[in-house]
């Protein structure tokens, strides 16, 4: 199909749709991974591996939740056309799930309803972007669509790293100081023994994606309504079934959503627990741990913006099957570094102290971001070529679902692990426990890479498969 009969939105359309990057992606960078969850560990929790183990079951039962739901109301979107009213629908789930964050005190004791939140805010937020990305083939001809994701999750990123400067410079203050990472008292009168700086992440998160999610609302182009509302479930429904009939004979589709299903829950346990990981074994404060997620953020903008060029030129499996060998390597270097340890080698003797084992997590947390930032961008193009445009909200619940699938199996498997090892019947301190729980997700990495050379793609440049 030549270019000149694809669509193309306008660019007010355009730079809405990507503004959603924008508005989603504090929630991964301020609640998911960079200042909640180690708060959560660190604070809320009783121990570090305890809140760990917690942290992963409030995740991961949001993720089975989306990976039971998502394929049925896909299909049922596509029967009905129109993709906003979806997104608005879970985006208030989202940002409710985000705002009662600010309720989690330090050391509570009753901790249910706040993991139902956690939960709630993973389903919304997810949900709505399964939604938002099933609108990308109607905005650019497919030879720009690598160039689109890659600048739209590059931009996500700088709306992170935003928030996250924002939250560390100005709100959140170490409980011994005082002070915030610039030196400066906490805005608002928030009160650093109760972390409030840390808990106000939940609503700023809330704020944010409110006002930033309004562009797309308003003035990106949604399809069509495709029949009346009355038969859209069972039209819905119907079409399931025929997609869900066919796919073991589609080879490269299927595999590609079996690939993605395991790098994609290696990466999103990746950043679920890094945070985590670094408070209890690197003993990292909230500072530092936010200062190593401006320097991901930075570097996954880079690595969206890089990869999204070369998804173009190369197309986008090879994207994702480099990304994945350094996101491996990467999870292998982190897990080996320790306050005494780097490569499983002890680099720091007794009473002495040394940078070195920091200065590799920073190094490696750098690389993750670059990675990161260009195979989820890449996975979302590599995704579309597998299906009919007609058909791309149902793709992308059915790319939800198995990513979901195992996104609460990474967690909770993490979870079990962790407590597994963590547990009386061994001789273990809680570092290592948090160390030795992490292991799984290299092992998703590698199972993701495997069944990737099964996968075609409509390459640009160079064609690919």
């Amino acid at each position: 199909m030549s270019d000149l009969v694809e669509p193309r939105a306008s660019r007010r359309g355009i730079w809405g749709w990507m503004l959603f990057d924008w508005a989603q992606q504090p929630f991964h960078t301020l609640i998911i991974t960079f200042v909640f969850a180690p708060y959560f560990a660190s604070a809320v929790a009783p121990d570090a591996a305890r809140g760990q183990e917690l942290w992963g079951y409030a995740t991961g039962v949001g993720g089975l939740l989306i990976a039971l739901s998502s394929p049925v109301l896909g299909a049922i979107a596509d029967a009905s056309g129109p993709r906003k009213p979806w997104i608005l629908a879970f985006s208030v789930l989202g940002v409710i799930g985000c705002w009662m964050l600010w309720f989690a005190v330090p050391g509570m004791e009753n901790l249910g309803w706040l993991l139902f939140f956690i939960a709630l805010a993973v389903f919304g937020m997810e949900f709505a972007a399964v939604f938002n990305n099933a609108m990308m083939p109607d905005l650019v001809p497919r030879a720009e669509l690598g160039r689109l994701s890659g600048s739209a999750w590059g931009l996500g990123y700088l709306g992170g790293l935003a928030t996250l400067i924002l939250v560390l410079g100005l709100m959140s203050a170490s409980p011994d100081t005082g002070r915030t990472m610039l030196g400066l008292e906490p805005i608002l009168g928030l009160d650093p023994a109760m972390r409030e700086g840390d808990r106000a992440s939940g609503p700023l998160t809330a704020i944010w994606y409110v006002v930033f999610l309004l562009p797309m609302l308003f003035f990106t182009p949604d399809v069509p309504r495709r029949g009346p509302s009355a038969g859209a479930i069972r039209r819905g429904l119907a079409q399931l079934v025929s997609t869900l009939r066919a796919l073991p004979k589609q080879r490269s589709y299927l595999s590609f959503l079996l690939s993605s299903m395991f790098y994609r829950d290696a990466l999103n346990a990746l950043y679920a627990f890094g945070g985590i990981y670094a408070a209890g074994v690197l003993g990292w404060s909230i500072i530092q741990i936010g200062i190593f997620g401006i320097l991901a953020n930075i570097t996954g903008a880079l690595g969206a913006w890089a990869g999204g060029f070369l998804d173009q030129r190369y197309g986008p499996r090879f994207v994702v099957a480099l990304s994945t060998v350094l996101l491996a390597l990467c999870c292998l270097v982190v897990i080996s570094t320790t306050q005494t340890e780097v490569l499983f080698l002890t680099v720091v003797a007794d009473g002495s102290s040394s940078n070195l084992p920091d200065l590799t997590f920073y190094a490696a947390g750098g690389l993750i971001g670059a990675a990161g930032g260009s195979l989820q961008a890449a996975s979302r193009t590599l995704l579309v070529d597998q299906v009919e445009k007609e058909r791309v909200t149902e793709a992308f619940g059915l790319y939800a679902l198995s990513g979901k699938a195992t996104t609460f199996i990474g967690p909770i498997s993490i979870a079990l692990v962790t407590g597994f090892f963590a547990s009386d019947a061994f001789d273990l301190s809680t570092q290592d426990a948090q160390r030795l729980g992490v292991t799984p997700v290299i092992v998703l990495f590698v199972i993701g890479l495997v069944l990737l050379p099964w996968v075609r793609t409509k390459g640009y440049g160079k064609a690919e498969g």
